[in-house]
């Protein structure tokens, strides 16, 4: 067999988009509690507080936080083993700073991952998903030294508090996004270069501390680092072309270097150096970084892009990353986003030739205007894209020799989308009724796909037909 008999399959979420609840529980306002609906073609705004007349996607999410019991036992009968979620910081830290944790929210956490384990459901937990404490905002957020100690305290409570509950940990969601949306990322609104570095500096230490305390708490905790699956294939063999795609790989993919070889590859040194900007470092820094590196590598995978001349400067947008160059061998989604199966073969071996270290896939999915008819979703098209996906994912680890040692869908429920907050851009297993504004009553449908993972999930991947 391929997998391995603990593989984990199961499916992913996080606090931000499925809980909903903003201002339940003792919870404060996050950075994403405060982004606007948005819609393909219109940019979601940041109000930084909640406006009237204005519509917040995340505020209601897909109601998680009430319906979380029904829902995973609903999941287990789908037979996963393996849920990603994340804690919300401002559910244990309201504000980031308070002196003494919220034990409302820790408990809200404490009996989900129970309920995880009385159906036999492994969590796999992260830290931060892009949901930083609105009150943080008087630091400067990431911008600041002091946040990172204020984030390895609250890393340090939850990895304390659910020892022996959850032993596969993420820091930071797909950390490279603050090369792309960094306010999303670290609470940046239109930042410097310096502003960038200075930010990821502060998070790579956050991180690096927080693994070697998790360490240190359970010898049996593994720590991942998260990166958003940016794999790129040059336009053409016109070397100008395949420098510039290199190029686009080292500005996305330091990240990973430095979370995974604990120090900055020379390339992004040399590229510092010439953008004038300079790392905040301070003595014992690189011992921290050192001592910190992860586990494993863990990635979202939605699509592919191409790359060259064209291609210029910091690349704006989430996975819809404007290049200068569409695919004409891909099909799209009806979000533009490129569908290519094949490359998510190409990503696994490009990250375990460069890290060689156990790779999960912890996000892919395909977002799709779902119609319900006689109360069923015939969703063929996302068996079709999960089928094709995990096909290449089973090539990279029976022919290519890759260590994969999980795979998570995104997402388990429906949920507002990150790139615009609409919740018609549907991801999920179980149809949510509820619409881009929040009206609906929130029920779960199952869908067709239900039923087509739960074989895929019985078979330790062998049947994906």
């Amino acid at each position: 067999m391929p997998f391995a008999k603990n593989f984990l399959w199961g499916s992913a979420g996080c606090a931000a988009q499925n809980e909903g609840a903003y201002n339940e529980g003792g919870k404060g306002l996050t950075t994403l509690d405060v982004m606007t609906l948005g819609a393909k073609g219109v940019k979601r705004e940041v109000s930084e507080t909640i406006e009237e007349g204005k519509v917040y996607p995340f505020l209601k999410g897909s109601d998680f936080y009430h319906r979380y019991k029904e829902d995973i036992e609903e999941l287990s009968n789908m037979n996963i083993n393996a849920l990603r979620v994340s804690i919300s910081w401002s559910r244990i830290f309201p504000n980031g700073d308070d002196e003494v944790p919220n034990q409302e929210g820790l408990k809200y956490y404490d009996d989900m991952f129970d309920t995880m384990h009385r159906f036999g459901i492994e969590p796999i937990v992260t830290i931060s998903h892009f949901d930083i404490p609105l009150g943080l905002k008087k630091y400067g957020f990431w911008l600041n030294r002091e946040v990172v100690y204020l984030f390895h305290r609250y890393a340090k409570t939850i990895l304390k508090y659910y020892q022996g509950k959850v032993k596969y940990w993420l820091t930071f969601n797909e950390i490279n996004v603050m090369s792309t949306q960094p306010w999303v990322a670290g609470g940046l609104k239109d930042p410097s270069e310096q502003d960038r570095a200075t930010a990821s500096y502060h998070q790579f230490l956050a991180s690096a501390l927080t693994v070697k305390t998790a360490h240190e708490i359970d010898s049996d905790n593994k720590v991942g680092m998260m990166y958003c699956g940016h794999f790129t294939y040059a336009n053409s063999c016109k070397p100008e072309d395949v420098i510039h795609t290199q190029d686009f790989n080292h500005q996305m993919m330091f990240y990973i270097d430095v979370q995974a070889r604990g120090k900055y590859p020379n390339h992004r040194l040399k590229w510092y150096e010439r953008q004038n900007v300079h790392l905040p470092v301070e003595q014992g820094d690189e011992q921290i970084l050192q001592e910190g590196k992860v586990d494993f590598i863990s990635f979202s995978y939605y699509l592919t892009h191409v790359t060259g001349e064209k291609t210029n400067g910091i690349f704006k947008g989430l996975n819809g990353i404007e290049t200068g160059y569409k695919n004409p061998y891909l099909k799209e989604s009806e979000w533009g986003w490129a569908i290519d199966p094949v490359g998510l073969r190409y990503a696994l071996n490009t990250l375990y030739d460069q890290y060689q270290l156990p790779l999960m896939i912890v996000e892919n999915g395909i977002g799709a205007n779902d119609i319900v008819e006689d109360g069923k979703v015939h969703d063929s098209y996302r068996i079709a894209y999960l089928k094709a996906h995990i096909e290449e994912m089973k090539k990279a680890v029976e022919i290519d020799g890759v260590e994969v040692i999980g795979y998570t869908t995104w997402a388990f429920v429906d949920l507002p989308s990150l790139s615009t907050g609409e919740i018609s851009k549907r991801y999920g297993f179980l149809y949510v009724d509820a619409d881009n504004y929040g009206n609906g009553t929130f029920n779960r449908i199952r869908k067709d796909s239900f039923d087509w993972y739960k074989i895929v999930c019985s078979s330790n991947g062998e049947r994906i037909e």
